[in-house]
């Protein structure tokens, strides 16, 4: 039998019964893929299942499919856009529907949260530019820079006492009385100037935070004079001397306004007291309108001993208190001095047994008061009316 014939009786040949089909399924070992015909369960462990497996089976650690539900999903991994803001993850950002009350401790506010709700230790967004200053208006500064009649540094009050300037009072820091501080002291009690020990503090405001190494020093915006002079400026005017004598005026503006007022009432003099009253500074300066530049201004160490001086030379002095005569009936003719009291405590006592006369305002309202610089105004009109009409 020949090779051709041999071949061909075997394709004829029927298959053998113990010879398996070659489509059929085998055991194979554990770790393969499984067919598209095996079952979910039977797959492998660590293999990702198939689309028809349920979302309960998957493996842990591994994202769940979209048909999972929202409760499902492991601790950690960001929420879906389902799951409700209250499931969200402490740390998180909420999402915009959250309520601000639900938001974590120490982020910040949202903009419809209340200033009060904000953490503590922050300020409220409402408070962060009230410190800052307004901006000048139109034809208005800001004072920025230091009194020009403030003097500070021991050098520059050693050379303005040389000068022979005047000088209202010094301050001194205390507990810094040493080195050329006390050449300062010596030389301001020689002069009879006012010294006066401070805390380092008000030195600084006055300052204005530059080096004062420990003094200050007020300069006067306007030479003082003495007594005579203003008793010689009303004899070459052939006039009876009218002078105005202030206790304890305080207030630089109430100084001020009186002495515009006594310019324009022909007064000759002011006298003032050296202790316990404001002296001729910039702000009194700026108040008087520049009537400081022609009224004489006296500063006298004790007013109720110039008081007895000014009558020695033939000047009747008027003591202005609640208790006097009223202005329009008594005689304000002749050489007069009237006395003005301070803003809260009038005339002294003393001041007021050395007067010759009291007098007073009529009043009728329930305020029994009037600032000293209008009553001054008053007082000093009432001898103009007298002596010119």
């Amino acid at each position: 039998m020949n090779l051709d014939q041999n071949q061909t009786d075997r394709t004829n040949e029927a298959p053998r019964e113990n010879k398996k089909p070659y489509y059929k399924k085998t055991n194979k070992p554990q770790g393969n893929n499984p067919k598209p015909n095996r079952k979910p369960n039977d797959a492998p462990q660590g293999n990702n299942p198939k689309p028809n497996r349920k979302p309960n089976d998957a493996p842990q650690g591994n994202n769940p499919k979209p048909n999972r539900k929202p409760s499902d999903t492991p601790q950690g991994t960001n929420p879906k856009p389902n799951r409700k803001p209250n499931d969200a993850l402490q740390g998180n950002n909420p999402k915009p529907n959250r309520k601000p009350s639900d938001a974590p401790q120490g982020t910040n506010p949202k903009p419809n949260r209340k200033p009060s709700d904000a953490p503590q230790g922050k300020k409220p967004y409402n408070k962060k530019f009230t410190n800052r200053k307004p901006m000048p208006v139109e034809g208005e500064q800001f004072e920025t820079s230091v009194d020009e009649n403030i003097l500070f540094g021991r050098n520059s009050v050693i050379e303005v006492l040389k000068s022979g300037r005047d000088i209202e009072k010094i301050l001194i820091q205390s507990g810094q009385v040493e080195g050329s501080i006390k050449k300062i002291i010596g030389d301001a009690k020689a002069r009879g100037i006012v010294i006066q020990e401070v805390e380092k503090s008000r030195l600084d405001e006055l300052s204005n935070g530059e080096r004062h190494q420990g003094v200050v020093a007020y300069a006067s915006a306007h030479k003082y004079v003495e007594i005579d002079e203003i008793l010689n400026d009303a004899k070459a005017k052939g006039e009876d001397p009218f002078i105005l004598i202030l206790e304890n005026i305080q207030d630089p503006h109430n100084l001020g306004a009186i002495i515009r007022s006594a310019h324009n009432a022909g007064v000759h003099g002011i006298i003032i007291s050296k202790r316990r009253a404001v002296g001729l500074t910039s702000t009194v300066s700026k108040a008087s309108a520049g009537a400081i530049e022609y009224t004489k201004v006296a500063k006298v160490a004790n007013i109720a001993q110039t008081i007895e001086d000014l009558k020695a030379k033939g000047i009747w002095v008027a003591c202005a208190d609640m208790d006097g005569e009223i202005i329009y009936t008594d005689n304000l003719r002749g050489p007069i001095g009237i006395v003005i009291g301070s803003e809260g405590e009038g005339v002294s006592r003393n001041v007021k047994n050395k007067c010759d006369f009291v007098v007073r305002i009529p009043m009728y309202g329930k305020v029994t008061s009037l600032n000293a610089s209008v009553a001054a105004s008053i007082l000093a009109y009432e001898v103009v009316r007298q002596r010119h009409f």
